[in-house]
């Protein structure tokens, strides 16, 4: 079976690792954490960064931070990872979905506008799978109606809008680094901001809200979402290796769009102004009736994939009667082949063909 996905593991993650071992600072304490946290900072173009346990955590402390509370509305696309979503009601504020673009996948910038009520506090923008938003677009909506805007970045590190890294838009940003991700510490987390009262909140958040001055005296109610230096450990490893990999996946995605051209389908592109980081290599076929039976053939052929995510609003927790057409069409057509760094020439010939094969029967 050729995988969707396993992480690129060829540098001095063991090393790192070890070092932790000998030392025994294993847990949230150890020099790995702000080694990690200062790196990235620095390849993203970011003034502060906060290491967490993981991404979704990452997006909770942002909004927390941010002191969004209940009777508060976060516009966010329907399309979307459940995190992005589930996090804005965990905070006590109301999630208000927007649709997506046919071009991009991501929130439609003219949707958001119209979603907009006195009761609207922030906009989440999601750069879904490692293609950018419209960001001039939707930092024009923020500033004219003075909103907060979030940059959910799980699946965009690596990625460029109009060449600056995206995170660094909004008011604040997060990432993920979990095991299928980009570059991954297993499980793990960052938020990141250029402004020092939310990064100095957020850190005050993560660590149960002790005061830096007083042991064990906490003064709000917070949380534990700190990262272990372990982890930070292979994150630091892993961003010294980025570059490799972000080339290697954008290499795997123009092996899929040569391999590809031609059939009833459209793969996820790069546009212009934008570096995609290719985080999945994703296509939607032209009929939803081919979406399963091809995803089953390829499964028959030793080639695991993925559907796109379903729109929020039509889960459970969430269901109502809002229409979202074209969220709703793309997740019914899209399908996450393959995409680790890894890939070979040959395994992405072999995909392709075999897409092409189901095609020529079907």
């Amino acid at each position: 079976m050729i995988p969707v996905y396993k992480p690129y593991l060829a540098g001095r993650e063991k090393e790192y690792v070890n070092q932790c071992l000998d030392s025994t600072w294993i847990s949230s304490k150890g020099e790995f954490i702000n080694r990690f946290e200062d790196e990235f900072s620095n390849y993203i173009g970011a003034t502060y960064a906060n290491t967490v346990c993981n991404g979704t955590v990452a997006i909770h402390l942002a909004i927390e931070a941010l002191g969004l509370e209940v009777g508060d509305e976060v516009i966010v696309p329907t399309l979307t990872y459940i995190a992005s979503v589930n996090t804005i009601i965990q905070a006590g504020a109301t999630p208000v979905f927007v649709d997506s673009l046919e071009a991009t996948w991501n929130m439609d910038p003219a949707d958001v506008l119209l979603k907009i009520t006195p009761k609207t506090k922030a906009v989440m923008a999601v750069h879904l799978y490692g293609l950018p938003c419209d960001m001039d677009a939707l930092l024009a909506i923020c500033r004219e109606h003075n909103l907060y805007l979030i940059e959910d970045a799980a699946e965009s590190f690596g990625t460029y809008y109009k060449g600056q890294h995206v995170g660094t838009f909004g008011d604040i940003a997060t990432f993920s680094f979990f095991g299928n991700k980009t570059i991954t510490t297993g499980e793990g987390g960052m938020v990141v901001t250029n402004n020092k009262s939310l990064h100095d909140k957020a850190y005050h958040l993560k660590t149960q809200g002790v005061s830096p001055t007083r042991v064990y005296w906490h003064d709000v109610i917070a949380y534990n979402y700190r990262m272990t230096n372990i982890c930070a450990a292979i994150g630091l490893a892993q961003l010294e290796n980025a570059n490799v990999i972000i080339e290697k996946k954008r290499k795997v995605a123009e092996w899929y769009r040569e391999g590809l051209k031609n059939l009833p389908l459209k793969t996820h592109d790069e546009l212009p102004d934008t570096k995609h980081s290719f985080w999945m290599c994703s296509l939607v076929v032209n009929d939803a009736l081919d979406r399963q039976p091809l995803t089953d053939y390829l499964k028959a052929m030793g080639i695991e994939t993925r559907p796109l995510f379903y729109p929020a609003h039509t889960l459970p927790h969430f269901a109502n009667n809002q229409s979202f057409p074209v969220a709703e069409s793309l997740s019914s057509r899209g399908i996450n082949l393959p995409s680790f760094p890894s890939l070979s020439y040959e395994e992405v010939s072999y995909i392709c063909d075999e897409i092409r094969k189901y095609f020529l029967l079907n």
